[in-house]
């Protein structure tokens, strides 16, 4: 079997752009000139590896090579930037928890926007556990890892912030200093928006307590609006205090909880080197 490089860019392209005519555009070249390589791919890996369509997708063989194929093009980056140096220039895939992205990848931007000007960074916004699971992937090329049990090799701590209750501005817990955990049962724990539940947890287990809620939901605007309609309080990261509607606050929580966010590339495969150039830059 003999797989080409072409090949390998042009089925990663269109599964990311989600068509053949998108995937063109962002390599630069002819639609007929991506067909043409996808065409040969699928003949040397011996069937179909996107669906035509509408949108363009992965078949099932095409799931099973796409993180290979990744990791391929990512290991040729990564040698290429080695022998021919050149300006960081280009795309490049980062992952971020609901929180990260509205209140810490805008400063982020800000800084990369100066000193990478031909560089664009793709957001994938996730829960805690994806963050791991998509950079091993091949799926982005760097993430604000959460809370990790180590800073990977070559990460770094780009910020930390403080676990904050959320209730309403009109609730009689709103005038105190701080609240406890008891103090926000009492009222019923909304539990889990944004992927945050593993702090909560961690939370519960420096108290001494059994983590417990009384409701638990996926996304921070579910929860947010459980609170505004007075159906429980909740726990959630400083950072996102620009996400919080205006009849909502934020107090400390005893005992408090700060979490670590790392900026990395992968572990177990090569870094791409524009997820070099984030990190270095930061």
């Amino acid at each position: 079997m003999t797989v080409s490089l072409p090949q390998l860019r042009a089925f990663v392209a269109i599964v990311d752009a989600g068509s053949f005519t998108a995937a063109a555009l962002a390599l630069g070249v002819g639609q007929s000139a991506v067909s043409h390589a996808v065409a040969g791919f699928e003949r040397e890996v011996g069937g179909p590896v996107v669906l035509r369509g509408a949108a363009a997708a992965a078949t099932p063989l095409g799931d099973r090579l796409l993180g290979h194929a990744r990791s391929v093009l990512a290991s040729v980056d990564a040698l290429e930037a080695v022998v021919r140096p050149a300006p960081a220039r280009g795309t490049v895939r980062l992952a971020a928890v609901p929180t990260v992205c509205q209140g810490l990848l805008p400063r982020l931007r800000e800084v990369w926007a100066v000193t990478l000007p031909d560089v664009d960074v793709q957001v994938y916004e996730g829960d805690d556990d994806e963050m791991p699971e998509w950079l091993e992937a091949g799926t982005v090329d760097a993430a604000v890892l959460v809370d990790p049990t180590v800073v990977p090799d070559g990460g770094i701590v780009v910020a930390q912030d403080e676990m904050a209750a959320v209730v309403r501005r009109d609730h009689p817990l709103a005038d105190l200093p701080a609240l406890t955990l008891d103090d926000l049962h009492e009222d019923g724990l909304v539990a889990g928006g944004g992927g945050c539940e593993h702090q909560i947890q961690r939370m519960h287990e420096r108290a001494g307590q059994p983590f417990r809620y009384a409701h638990r939901v996926r996304e921070m605007s579910t929860m947010f609006g459980m609170i505004q309609r007075g159906e429980g309080v909740s726990i959630v990261p400083t950072l996102g205090r620009v996400m919080l509607p205006p009849d909502l606050v934020m107090l400390p929580v005893t005992p408090g909880y700060q979490r670590t966010l790392v900026l990395s590339g992968p572990s177990s495969r090569p870094w791409h080197p524009l997820a070099r150039a984030l990190v270095d830059a930061v």
